[in-house]
């Protein structure tokens, strides 16, 4: 974690990768809602619409890349945040759980709302508690602690 490039990119790699496993080990696996293709299809339909269900693997990979860019970006704009905003320097864990709100709050009320502009109504229960758990476990709290790791090495 030399470059601030590398820093970011580790943080979007693995707050990607926990997001999409987590993604799929629950609702695939346990909760077995769907498949994990599906999953990345209903992502790349951000794009594509649904036209992405029937193009196959070559969606779930369009779908799977579009994940790891929104990941990236979270990852990237934390990145940015941390030095302007003293409180996130203050407690990596707590600043994690923060942010994995924050990344829920843009996903769920802003950007699905914008791509799909008719989506189920949101209820407070066990399936919305979750998505917001996964979003702070998976990307918050390693986004955090990576910036914080690199920030410290470069004070």
């Amino acid at each position: 974690m030399k470059s601030k490039g590398g820093a970011v990119f580790l943080s979007g790699l693995i707050a990607g990768t926990l997001d999409i496993v987590a993604a799929i080990t629950v609702y695939s696996i346990i909760l077995n809602k769907t498949t994990g293709i599906k999953i990345l299809q209903s992502i790349a339909s951000g794009i594509f619409k649904k036209e992405a269900y029937t193009g196959g693997s070559s969606m779930a990979l369009i779908g799977l890349l579009l994940h790891y860019f929104i990941a990236f970006t979270f990852a990237w704009f934390y990145f940015i945040l941390y030095p302007r905003l003293s409180f996130l320097k203050k407690n990596a864990l707590l600043s994690g759980i923060v942010y994995g709100i924050f990344v829920w709050i843009i996903m769920n009320l802003i950007v699905l709302p914008i791509v799909f502009p008719v989506l189920p109504e949101k209820h407070f229960d066990f399936p919305l508690m979750l998505s917001i758990l996964i979003l702070i476990v998976c990307i918050g709290i390693p986004i955090s602690f990576i910036t914080k790791k690199y920030y410290s090495i470069k004070e």
